[in-house]
């Protein structure tokens, strides 16, 4: 039997680092790409709704995208997948200047850049992280790396911004391109296998015990028939439901209350603001309460939030804090879920497992975005839409609360020990 290295604090810190950093750029190069909509469509011509569609695809291919290479991480290892994923992702930012026509754009933005940004995403670095540390610091761990993905919006989106306005979007894209390889040397730390964690203290909670032998499809059958994981998949849909919905429509919306484009710039980064203080709040309240009171706080909350935003005058400073309410709450959703697919099922295929609530969560963003875009053209604003985010918030709360976050029996594991 091979004798491995007990995790010491330095190299758990490093690894955190190094995982919060990855998905910072990975994150950062996914959600600038609307920066570029109006470039693309000046240079080629193509048409807002084309490109549109091809960013629509690539929300779903993100989705779609993590729970194969959660699969293949859980089989050899998360820093293959990262730097397979990180030159996919340059590959296909630096190919979109030079596509010309829907297919191309379609290849490249769509396909090639959206699945390499899921391969160093949230399901691969959080089931990374949590395979190598301790119980009690693997939610704190999910809120750092969490935060490091709102860390990426805020700095790449006005970076990127003063690139196309001083060289071009061009230049712009191609500087991404290249900011994405950094991913490569920064997934060497995690060709390793697992160490042995740091001591786990006594009052840890349960986790899921390891079972010798059980395959990944005998994982997902018994997950997909577990009510708790269901529940966990019903309210990721609805989170990504509320933040597509907002990400994509929030101008608008500003635009209908006779306000500046500068409102909603400044809304939509005090967005990421927020989100890195409330994902870092999130993963260290799951080592204290229950993560699935957790989940039903901030699924209610945003409930209220958005009554609230309704009732208030639309002013500019309705929409700041607005924006920096939702935000505290904007992916604080992640550090609890990846806890409790944990909890009930173990690490050992917690990037599979994670990785098909995230697709849940891209499915449901589909339809924020597009329905939110229908709501317009049918009723000339989002009224609609946000008695929908209401009552989806609500749902999701009442959906959370019957989650049981003991360990989920094994029976082979059972009939083992006894």
């Amino acid at each position: 039997m091979t004798t491995q290295e007990t995790m010491t604090p330095r190299a758990a810190w490093m690894l955190i680092l190094a995982a919060s950093t990855i998905l910072m750029i990975t994150m950062g190069a996914r959600l600038t790409t609307g920066l570029f909509l109006s470039p693309i469509n000046t240079s080629t011509g193509l048409g807002i709704a084309t490109i549109s569609f091809a960013m629509a695809v690539a929300q779903l291919m993100w989705g779609a995208s993590q729970p194969v290479f959660g699969a293949i991480a859980d089989k050899y290892g998360p820093a293959r997948v990262i730097v397979i994923g990180g030159v996919m992702l340059a590959v296909g930012t630096a190919a979109t200047p030079f596509m010309s026509s829907e297919w191309g754009l379609l290849l490249s933005m769509g396909i090639l850049s959206a699945a390499g940004a899921g391969a160093g995403s949230f399901s691969i670095l959080i089931g990374a992280t949590a395979q190598r540390l301790p119980a009690e610091r693997r939610a704190f761990a999910s809120g750092f790396i969490n935060a490091g993905g709102s860390f990426g919006q805020f700095v790449f989106a006005p970076l990127m911004q003063a690139i196309i306005a001083s060289a071009g979007w061009v230049i712009a894209m191609l500087t991404m391109a290249a900011t994405t390889l950094l991913t490569i040397p920064l997934a060497l730390g995690m060709r390793k296998k697992p160490a042995v964690p740091l001591t786990s203290s006594p009052s840890a909670a349960p986790v899921a015990p390891v079972a010798q032998g059980i395959s990944l499809s005998e994982q997902l059958r018994q997950a997909m028939r577990d009510r708790s994981y269901l529940c966990l998949h019903l309210g990721f849909f609805t989170c990504g439901f509320h933040i597509a919905f907002l990400v994509t429509h929030l101008p608008q919306e500003v635009a209908l209350c006779g306000l500046s484009a500068g409102v909603s710039a400044t809304a939509l980064a005090l967005i990421g603001l927020f989100n890195i203080a409330g994902s870092l709040a999130a993963g260290a309240l799951a080592n204290r309460y229950r993560m699935k009171s957790l989940l039903a706080f901030i699924y209610g909350s945003r409930a209220l939030i958005i009554v609230a935003y309704l009732l208030a005058p639309k002013t500019a400073l309705t929409f700041y804090l607005f924006a920096g309410a939702l935000g505290f709450t904007w992916l604080a959703t992640v550090p609890p879920t990846a806890g409790l697919v944990g909890k009930l099922f173990g690490m050992r295929y917690l990037a599979t497992l994670f990785g098909m609530t995230l697709l849940s969560h891209q499915i449901g963003g589909f339809f924020g975005a597009w329905l939110g875009g229908l709501s317009f053209v049918r009723f000339g604003d989002y009224t609609w839409m946000w008695y929908a985010d209401i009552l989806l918030a609500v749902a999701a709360a009442l959906i959370n609360l019957p989650i049981r976050e003991a360990p989920v029996a094994r029976p082979g594991l059972a009939a083992a020990k006894g």
